[in-house]
């Protein structure tokens, strides 16, 4: 087994969209090829409603998957086929836009006025690109959860992990999306598959992610080749290999872990749709301009 380099570190950045939501963007639209199937990672937590409440109001998708996943407060969400509810703690929308939505998502802070929850885009291939769109609307008590010895508690929201199977189906790119907790100064090793792209997204407390494999001989509490230790809102894009290793700090560490395999097909991309060519993605737009966008279901 090999324990896969770290290909880089970089910290999300703080930016507005929708109506002026103040959120953090861990990658996006520059630096896709290294997360295919992967576009974007934006990090939705705020304690102040005023940063947040004026939401995401109607806008259009095509040819991606929308991934939300909400640790606290809500996001409400409607959409032009009729479809709407509430995504609350703990709970995951997997909305596979395909031909295209039009919809509109509304953060909500919990009593304290606190919102916290990620969004993840996904490439379509492209021939699913104009598939119907479907919505996996998963609750919380619905995602596994596996503990290990050294209490690492891990939340299977795709794929398969330790015995576990996520709830969510029929994604082509065969993703898994786990939510990774390992107690205080553990040192604990995963299993990535090759030859998926896989990246780690720290968002509470601190750890050291190993750069190499260790020697036989040496014992899993003296890992070599460690990189700086990687805090709050810190992405982690890994190279090719079997397993990530990870020594977690005095507070233990909490963090994404996504991979998938890779599409390796060209992207044309404009805001919130995503096609193969320039030609696809001006004829997504002339739709919405000529009030076809979204098709008969039939």
């Amino acid at each position: 087994m090999s324990i896969r380099p770290v290909k880089r570190v970089s910290l999300s950045q703080s930016i507005l969209e929708g109506a002026g939501v103040r959120l953090h963007r861990a990658f996006g639209f520059a630096d896709t090829p290294d997360f295919d199937p992967f576009l974007l990672l934006d990090d939705l937590r705020n304690d102040h409603p005023e940063d947040y409440l004026a939401g995401f109001p109607w806008h259009p998708h095509r040819g991606i998957e929308t991934i939300t996943y909400v640790l606290s407060g809500s996001v409400r969400h409607s959409d032009s086929l009729g479809n709407r509810g509430i995504v609350g703690p703990g709970d995951v929308q997997w909305m596979t836009a395909g031909r295209g939505v039009l919809h509109q998502e509304m953060p909500q802070g919990d009593h304290l006025g606190q919102m916290h929850g990620f969004q993840l885009w996904a490439n379509l291939p492209a021939s699913l690109k104009m598939t119907t769109p479907r919505y996996q609307d998963i609750q919380a008590q619905a995602i596994p959860c596996v503990t290990d010895d050294d209490g690492t508690c891990v939340r299977v929201i795709c794929g398969s992990f330790w015995g576990k199977t996520g709830p969510i189906d029929g994604v082509p790119s065969q993703p898994r999306y786990l939510d990774v907790t390992v107690a205080p100064n553990t040192t604990k090793r995963l299993a990535v598959e090759r030859p998926r792209h896989a990246f780690a997204y720290v968002f509470e407390g601190s750890g050291t992610f190993c750069d190499a494999s260790e020697p036989q001989s040496v014992r899993t509490e003296s890992v070599v080749g460690l990189i700086k230790p990687v805090a709050n809102r810190s992405l982690v894009c890994f190279d090719g290999g079997d397993e990530i290793c990870i020594r977690s700090g005095r507070s233990g560490v909490r963090f994404l872990l996504i991979s998938g395999l890779q599409l390796n097909e060209p992207v044309a991309w404009r805001g919130p749709i995503v096609m193969n060519t320039q030609t696809e993605l001006k004829q997504a737009f002339a739709a919405l301009q000529q009030g076809t966008f979204i098709q008969d279901p039939k």
